[in-house]
C-alpha cells in the first residue's frame, strides 16, 4: 500500500494574460520509508505540485485545483486535495515540508529553541519538561553541537548549516511519516550541502521515513533518491530508479539536463544548453536536433600585466545583536594577499563566513578595510566618494539575485539611462537608448525588454540584464558575487558562456566568488580558497583540483566528490 498516491492533478492559477496551467494532470506515488526526488528546471511545477498537495498555494491566485492526492495516515485514507480539515490535522504532523530559505521561513525575532518548541506542543501530548527533553534530543539528532547556545540563539545568530539544521529539527519535532524537502541545499556551501545531505539520508534510515526531494542539482538528486521524476512546463517526462534515470535516460530533456552540468564538460569547452538539443513544435512536442561536437571555445588571452594586486588585507566589522552593536570586533579578513592579471579570472572559494564577498567589496572600495588595493598600479583609497564614483566606471559588482538589484518601480531601460547618466556616458537620450538595447541583444534578449518592468522575465533573463547593466560603462573589471548560484543547471550554463564570451571579446577580468566548484571549474584560471578569513591555498585551477595541498582545500574536495 502506498503511503502516498497521487492521481491526476493539475494546478491552474489566474494571471492577467488567462488562466495558466502550472501542473498538468501528473501521477505518482510513493512508498513507506522510500525517497523521491522530483527535478526540473524553475517553472517546471516541482514546487507547485507539492505545494497544492500541502494546501499551502495562495487561493487568491489559484484558479483550480483537480485531481487526488491520496495519504495513508495514521488513522485512515484521507485525499489531501478534497479534504482541507484532515489536510489540516496531518500537515506539521504527520507531513512535513522544509522550505529552501530558512532565514525566512524562521521568525527572526523569536529564539531558535522557543520556535521548535511551539511544534512539539502543537502536536504532541507532552508536558513543559517533556518538551523541552524533546527539544534537546531532536537539536542533538540533527547533529547540532553546544544545543543550550541554538536554544538561545536567534536565527540572525546562526549560520546557513545551522538554520537548516533548525529547520529540519522543526520538520521533525512531530515524528512525520513523510518530510518534503524543496530545494533546502541550493544557498548552501558545498562543504555544508553535503553534510546536510548525509544528515537527511541517516534519519530517514533510521526513522523508515519516506522522503519527496525537490531540486533542479541532478549531482544532489542522484546521491539522495531511491526515484527520480522529471518534470517540464508542468509534466511528468520521464521516471523510474534514480541508478537508471542517470546512467541511461530515455527522455531527450532528461539527457539534456544532465548533459548541461558544468561538472561534464572540461574547461575551454563551450557548455551546451537547452536550445542546443532539442526545438519544440506549436504542440509543445520534443524536436531532437543534431548536437554541434565542436565545442572547444577559443583560448581568452590573460596577460602577465597585474591589474589587481591585495597586499596585507585586513577587514574587520562590529559584531551585531538584536538591538545593534555589541561592542565586540570580528576579524573577517586576515592580512590576506594575492593579485589578479589583466584578462584572468580568479575563482573564489570558501565557506559562508570565509571572507569571499567581503573581499569582492574591499576591491570594490564599498567598505573600510586595512592594507592596500591598487588597480593598474595606482592606489585605491577607502571612503573616498568621489574616488567611488570614478572607480564605478572601473569596476563592477553582478549580484547573486539581480532582482534585489533592479528598481521594481523602473522599467529596464530606465535603468539603464541612469546608469548612463551618472557617469556621463553618451550625450543624448536616444543615444543612451541604442546603447543599452545593443547591449541587451548582446546578452541574448531582444529589444522589447526595454520596456519591460523585472517582475515581467526569468531569473536567467534578470541575470543577463545584470550582466548588460555591468557592460554599460565599459568596465575592465567585474566581481561576479554568487552570480549563478541561484540558477538552473541549463541557466547557469547560458550564463557561464555569456560571461567567457564577454570576457573574450572585451579582454575583460573577473573576480568569481562561487561555493560552486564545478562551475568555479569551468571557469577560473586560478583560484584562491579562504578559510575562515585566511588564504589556505591559491594556484592553477586544474592544478588545485588535482593535488590539493592545503588539508581545508582537501576537505572542500571531498565533498564535492560526495555529491
Amino acid at each position: 500500500m502506498a503511503l502516498l498516491n497521487v492521481h491526476q492533478l493539475a494546478v491552474s492559477f489566474r494571471t492577467p494574460e488567462g488562466v495558466f496551467p502550472a501542473v498538468k494532470p501528473i501521477s505518482f506515488s510513493l512508498e513507506a520509508g522510500e525517497s523521491l526526488a522530483i527535478v526540473g528546471e524553475s517553472g517546471s511545477g516541482k514546487s507547485v505540485t507539492m505545494r497544492a498537495i500541502m494546501g499551502l498555494l495562495d487561493p487568491r491566485s489559484v484558479d483550480q485545483i483537480s485531481g487526488e492526492a491520496w495519504f495513508e495516515g495514521a488513522n485512515e485514507k484521507v485525499n489531501l486535495i478534497q479534504d482541507q480539515d484532515a489536510l489540516k490535522s496531518i500537515r506539521g504532523n504527520q507531513i512535513a515540508m522544509i522550505f529552501q530559505e530558512p532565514m525566512t521561513a524562521l521568525n527572526p525575532v523569536m529564539r531558535c529553541g522557543k520556535q521548535i518548541l511551539e511544534v512539539i506542543q502543537t502536536h504532541l501530548p507532552l508536558s513543559k519538561k517533556e518538551s523541552e527533553a524533546r527539544l534537546e534530543e531532536l537539536l542533538l539528532e540533527v547533529q547540532l553541537s553546544d544545543v543550550k547556545r541554538i536554544i538561545r540563539s536567534y536565527p540572525h545568530e546562526l549560520s546557513g548549516g545551522q538554520r537548516q539544521r533548525v529547520m529540519i529539527a522543526m520538520a521533525l519535532a512531530a515524528n512525520p511519516t513523510l518530510l518534503i524537502a524543496d530545494e533546502p541545499t541550493t544557498a548552501l556551501d558545498v562543504a555544508v550541502q553535503a553534510s546536510i545531505l548525509q544528515l537527511l539520508k541517516r534519519i530517514q534510515k533510521e526513522r523508515g521515513m519516506a522522503l519527496i526531494f525537490i531540486s533542479h542539482d541532478l549531482g544532489v538528486v542522484k546521491e539522495i533518491a531511491d526515484r527520480t521524476l522529471v518534470m517540464f512546463r508542468g509534466e511528468k517526462i520521464e521516471e523510474g530508479l534514480s541508478t537508471e534515470i542517470f546512467t541511461h535516460p530515455s527522455h531527450i530533456y532528461t539527457r539534456a539536463l544532465i548533459a548541461c552540468r558544468p561538472s561534464a564538460h572540461k574547461k575551454g569547452q563551450k557548455l551546451p544548453v537547452m536550445r542546443d538539443f532539442f526545438d519544440l513544435d506549436a504542440e509543445g512536442n520534443f524536436i531532437p536536433k543534431s548536437m554541434d561536437e565542436s565545442m572547444a571555445l577559443p583560448e581568452h588571452q590573460v596577460s602577465e600585466d597585474i591589474q589587481i594586486e591585495v597586499e596585507g588585507l585586513e577587514v574587520e566589522y562590529d559584531e551585531m545583536g538584536l538591538w545593534g552593536p555589541t561592542g565586540k570586533r570580528n576579524q573577517v579578513i586576515k592580512h590576506i594577499a594575492f593579485t589578479i592579471r589583466k584578462g584572468e579570472t580568479l575563482g573564489v572559494l570558501g565557506e559562508s563566513g570565509s571572507g569571499k564577498s567581503t573581499t569582492g567589496r574591499a576591491i570594490m572600495q564599498l567598505i573600510r578595510y586595512k592594507g592596500t588595493i591598487k588597480m593598474n598600479g595606482e592606489l585605491l583609497h577607502p571612503g573616498r566618494l568621489k574616488d567611488r564614483r570614478t572607480l564605478a566606471k572601473k569596476i563592477q559588482l553582478i549580484y547573486q539575485d539581480p532582482y534585489s538589484s533592479l528598481n521594481p518601480k523602473y522599467k529596464i531601460g530606465r535603468g539603464f539611462i541612469e546608469v548612463m547618466k551618472r557617469h556621463g556616458i553618451a550625450s543624448t537620450g536616444e543615444e543612451r537608448k541604442l546603447r543599452g538595447i545593443a547591449l541587451l541583444e548582446k546578452v541574448g534578449l531582444s529589444e522589447e525588454a526595454w520596456e519591460k518592468y523585472p517582475h515581467e522575465f526569468s531569473g536567467g533573463q534578470r541575470q543577463r540584464i545584470a550582466i548588460a547593466r555591468a557592460l554599460v560603462v565599459e568596465p575592465e573589471f567585474i566581481v561576479c558575487d554568487e552570480a549563478v548560484s541561484a540558477l538552473d543547471v541549463s541557466v547557469q550554463a547560458q550564463i557561464l558562456n555569456l560571461l567567457k564570451d564577454i570576457q573574450r571579446e572585451f579582454g575583460m577580468s573577473y573576480l568569481f566568488i562561487t561555493h560552486d566548484l564545478q562551475v568555479v571549474r569551468n571557469i577560473a584560471d586560478r583560484v584562491l580558497v579562504l578559510n575562515k578569513g585566511e588564504i589556505a591555498e591559491i594556484k592553477e585551477t586544474e592544478a588545485l583540483f588535482a593535488r590539493p595541498e592545503n588539508e581545508y582545500t582537501q576537505k572542500l574536495l571531498a565533498s564535492f566528490s560526495e555529491l
